[in-house]
């Protein structure tokens, strides 16, 4: 039977996580050369190269990746029993590592998770922001729970991974009061000829609105294209152009402060999915998020 040196790993994990051999050997307080040593045991050990040089600094192989996501996990457990065992508060308190995908609005992520902060369990929860491919390949090394998208993750994709439907949604359109107000009258055919802020073409909400603009024959002049949610809103209350948003059950569009809707359709639909590493979903604030927006948020 084989054996894990974890003198080992330690070590290749604090490298990894301080990113450098002289950050490593001082906080372990060890020479750089011993550290340098262990890893070298380890990679023996495994037959697999965990670090490749970067200009003057190291970075992960995809190896490394992996490995380095199953030492977090390790260590972590580690210091929780170490805590558990002293008696100190919080040694119960559950972690959720969170990977938000750009495209999303961050009111609609907030809204899938909030669920989770009332939860009668303390839970730390940990967002990441990016693109779907690097938070799924995260995903694959087990730094992130769960991938928050607003597009099923391609079968493509080398990572394996299971999508589940959070739910589908109506679409607002809104603009600033004056932009609005004009808007309004004889919408959505006013939409035709104005000002738009739009998700980029590669993004489920922007296919869904071409096909509902060439469905009501209207063509709107495209002054930008976003892929983050937020910074469309941003330019949009800068009174821009109008923009799109996810109009969510009881809720006619969350949206920010300065803009106002211009109207609603239910025949231009968002849709939001929970990415995972497994089919059935464990983690008990992962089930919470998906099981109230599948009831309750997009029902």
């Amino acid at each position: 039977m084989e054996w894990l040196n974890y003198h080992h790993l330690r070590y290749f994990w604090a490298v990894a996580k301080e990113g450098s051999l002289r950050k490593a050997a001082e906080k372990l307080r060890v020479s750089q050369p011993s550290i340098s040593a262990q890893i070298q045991a380890l990679q023996e050990s495994l037959g697999e190269e965990l670090f490749r040089r970067s200009g003057r600094s190291l970075a992960l192989t995809e190896t490394g990746e992996l490995v380095y996501g199953f030492a977090d996990e390790i260590f972590s457990l580690g210091e929780e029993l170490l805590s558990s065992l002293k008696g100190m508060p919080g040694s119960r308190e559950l972690k959720l590592n969170v990977g938000l995908a750009d495209s999303v609005p961050k009111r609609v992520a907030h809204e899938i998770l909030k669920p989770v902060f009332h939860y009668s369990t303390p839970i730390h929860v940990t967002c990441r922001e990016g693109k779907v491919d690097d938070l799924l390949g995260q995903l694959a090394t087990l730094r992130l729970d769960i991938v928050l998208a607003d597009e099923p993750a391609s079968t493509s994709l080398k990572v394996k991974t299971f999508n589940h439907l959070l739910g589908t949604c109506g679409v607002a359109f809104c603009a600033v009061p004056a932009l609005a107000g004009k808007l309004r009258k004889g919408f959505p055919k006013s939409l035709d000829g104005a000002p738009a802020l739009l998700p980029t073409q590669n993004t489920n909400l922007r296919r869904s609105l071409e096909k509902w603009f060439r469905a009501i024959d209207i063509h709107p002049r495209i002054v930008g294209e976003f892929e983050d949610a937020a910074m469309r809103e941003v330019v949009a209350a800068d009174g821009l152009g109008f923009v799109p948003m996810a109009a969510l059950t009881g809720k006619k569009a969350l949206t920010r402060p300065e803009l106002q809707i211009i109207g609603t359709t239910r025949d231009c639909t968002d849709q939001f999915y929970a990415i995972t590493a497994e089919r059935r979903l464990t983690h008990p604030a992962v089930r919470l998020m998906t099981e109230n927006a599948q009831s309750q948020l997009f029902s």
